[in-house]
């Protein structure tokens, strides 16, 4: 027994060290350094200041944030009308075919997404191949313009963070108790009522999740805009990096994640604050 609380202790303290040393340090270091100066020859330096803070009310900023918070957006709804019936069919299924399902969707995780991105410059670009079978098809006479903007952004995120949003879903849906679903039919819920009054208030959480693990990276991967949107497409992780790595400005980059950590424990909260209540429910 006291081998067995030793160990729980040591992995305890491990964990908590590596979030402390890997996590918490850097996050004090980025929000003092977003209080801090700048200027050509020093990268932040004192005194404090809330001047970088005031800079984000700047409208090129707002608009670089309502455009992330647009697309992200977007991205999540179009991740959850995809992957929803997706992995609802998933849970369901009864069948050998089910592993092979989930397995389809871990494979993508296997390769870089990175690599994953450039593929889809072969499939967007003008000669590629949607606008080869639809010139082929006699849909458009010329090819579209694809590459290089807002729709092939989208597009490269729902490619990337949909299994995100699947697997999240598959595990709440695989927990939903059958007798519940069959007592609604019983009672003469049509299937669309069921859905809508007993199936997705007890999947909300895994919603929950999914939307968040798919809207909060969407807002600051900075590498797809920059392949599949070049330089028409800046979204909140390119503003970010450029911060950090090409203009140097330390403290107006760290401000910029504040704000957006901020939101990520708004976020959080909202979801421990639901996943809170619906536990309660059940235990009463």
């Amino acid at each position: 027994m006291r081998s067995d609380n030793g160990f729980k202790y040591f992995s305890l303290s491990v964990i908590w060290i590596w979030l402390t040393i890997f996590a918490l340090l850097p996050f004090i270091l980025v929000s003092i350094a977003s209080f801090m100066n700048h200027d050509e020859s020093h990268i932040i330096q004192l005194p404090f200041t809330l001047a970088h803070y005031g800079e984000l009310n700047n409208t090129i900023y707002l608009k670089i944030f309502e455009k992330s918070f647009y697309l992200a957006g977007f991205c999540t709804l179009f991740c959850l009308i995809l992957g929803y019936p997706f992995a609802y069919i998933i849970a369901r299924m009864e069948s050998s075919f089910k592993s092979l399902l989930i397995l389809l969707i871990i494979i993508p995780f296997w390769t870089s997404s990175l690599i994953r991105t450039y593929s889809m410059i072969t499939i967007l670009k003008p000669k590629g191949i949607i606008n080869s079978i639809m010139m082929w098809l006699g849909i458009v006479d010329k090819p579209l313009p694809l590459l290089f903007s807002d729709i092939a952004v989208v597009i490269g995120l729902i490619y990337n963070l949909l299994p995100f949003m699947v697997l999240p879903l598959l595990t709440n849906i695989e927990r939903l108790d059958n007798r519940l679903i069959d007592a609604a039919r019983d009672l003469g819920a049509n299937r669309f009522t069921t859905f809508r009054r007993v199936i997705m208030p007890l999947t909300m959480p895994g919603i929950l999740s999914g939307c968040i693990l798919v809207f909060l990276p969407a807002m600051t991967i900075f590498y797809i805009p920059d392949l599949l949107g070049g330089s028409k497409s800046i979204l909140l992780g390119n503003l970010i990096q450029n911060q950090f790595l090409v203009t140097e400005n330390w403290p107006l980059g760290s401000a910029i994640s504040v704000v957006f950590i901020l939101l990520l424990a708004l976020l959080l909260l909202i979801y421990w604050r639901s996943t809170r209540g619906k536990t309660q429910g059940e235990l009463l």
